[in-house]
């Protein structure tokens, strides 16, 4: 069953990690938009404009400038913004980390498996439920 395709914001600093998402999106043969901001600052600036809103967030926590955290924690404050679904794609298993990032609200915290397959795995399940979600921004 086909979604609708996606517009994506992915929030990572590690070039190698932003190619790995765009080569698993056409490997899989996808028609998903995806916008990259290489920090939580550029991130911002990107949804400024608000006729760019995208359907999720992909959001790491390990960034330089404004990290995952304070960059969820902005974005929550946000009345337009804060309903984004925002998901964590992370290498961090820190239990510390996983329970913030939920009591801030995110719709998902996925880990980074090791394996291009598993990671490859991962991405096509994570984008086939949003593009099927009915949540649409309000």
């Amino acid at each position: 069953m086909k979604g609708s395709s996606l517009k994506i914001l992915l929030i990572e600093d590690d070039i190698i990690e932003i190619m790995k998402m765009n080569r698993t999106v056409s490997s899989l043969k996808l028609k998903h938009k995806i916008v990259e901001a290489h920090d939580g600052e550029e991130a911002l600036k990107i949804l400024e404009q608000k006729d760019s809103i995208p359907d999720i967030i992909l959001l790491d926590l390990n960034m330089p400038k404004i990290n995952g955290i304070e960059f969820l924690n902005i974005l929550k404050k946000d009345k337009k913004l804060k309903y984004i679904p925002t998901i964590i794609l992370t290498t961090s298993s820190n239990q510390k980390d996983l329970l913030e990032c939920y009591k801030i609200g995110i719709a998902g915290y996925i880990l980074k498996p090791l394996k291009y397959e598993d990671y490859v795995t991962k991405i096509d399940k994570l984008l086939a439920y949003w593009s099927i979600n009915e949540l649409k921004h309000i």
